[in-house]
């Protein structure tokens, strides 16, 4: 379970996001870094008895995002984020596909995956496969365990017009004209500090693992 400790440290950092503060309290950060790991390694533990890709053997180091933040291009020039980040694949956190994700804040964690702003070609892919196997991608994403959980698609990347090749009047042009093919199901924080925290995060992976098959055949 992640500690409450570990999302009063982010409390904190996110009323005093500056080098010193953060230097003074180092501690305290790898204190609860320390505690997500040991959370994830559990995760993964359990997620490669559901998703064979997924190796038990996977090192949690791999899939634990750093807290430090990219500023260069940002106007937000606070150094640090105010989460702990978990992305799960063969390949850890740099994976270029689907992925499993998982998002630890104090206010608005969630547990996510699919594939976020897939590259032009990978995109091709997914929407072919959506237009190819149409009933395929709805069974999977309206059945009423995933509906109930997820909810619609991501809706934050999409396009304004029609995708190229697809008109307006195709039965998956909602799902087509996405340009990030992910679900995210919101937790309370006060789930993930509970004994069976672990338990809870798969329950949401379990339930995407039928939408990741699907996105690993359009782009294989």
């Amino acid at each position: 379970m992640i500690k409450p400790a570990t999302f009063n440290f982010l409390k904190d950092l996110a009323k005093n996001n500056n080098r010193e503060w953060f230097q003074e309290n180092k501690g305290r950060h790898d204190e609860a870094r320390n505690n997500v790991l040991e959370f994830v390694g559990e995760l993964i533990m359990e997620l490669s008895k559901i998703d064979k890709t997924i190796s038990a053997d996977l090192d949690p180091k791999t899939c634990v995002m750093r807290i430090y933040r990219d500023v260069r291009f940002s106007l937000n020039k606070t150094p640090y984020k105010t989460n702990f980040g978990a992305g799960i694949s063969q390949q850890g956190k740099n994976f270029n596909g689907p992925g499993y994700y998982l998002h630890i804040h104090p206010e608005e964690s969630f547990v996510a995956g699919g594939c976020w702003m897939p590259e032009a070609e990978m995109l091709k892919s997914i929407r072919q496969e959506i237009d190819y196997s149409g009933n395929d991608f709805r069974d999977i994403v309206t059945a009423p365990d995933f509906k109930e959980y997820f909810g619609e698609p991501d809706q934050e990347y999409k396009l304004k017009t029609m995708p190229k090749g697809y008109s307006a009047d195709h039965p998956d042009i909602k799902y087509l004209k996405l340009k990030s093919f992910t679900f995210t199901h919101s937790m309370d924080p006060k789930e993930l500090t509970r004994n069976d925290a672990v338990e809870a995060v798969i329950n949401g992976f379990e339930r995407l693992h039928p939408f990741m098959i699907f996105l690993r055949n359009a782009i294989s």
